[in-house]
């Protein structure tokens, strides 16, 4: 049959990784503090969101000596 292609193959949303917490951001900190809470109700886009929040929340970059 012609315009069939081969199945896709999606990664298990439990396999992606998370950002972490960068260290001594408070920010950071109490995201990963309501993440983990509603990942133990079970609210799924609650910890969604905390984990976009937490890849958007600005950080300075590091300078170079």
């Amino acid at each position: 049959m012609t315009g069939m292609s081969d199945p896709v193959h999606l990664p298990d949303p439990g396999v992606v990784r998370e950002p972490r917490p960068v260290a001594g951001c408070d920010v950071c900190a109490a995201l990963a503090r309501q993440r983990e809470r509603a990942r133990a109700t079970g609210n799924w886009s609650k910890v969604s969101d905390c984990n976009v929040e937490m890849r958007r929340h600005p950080h300075p970059k590091a300078v170079r000596a």
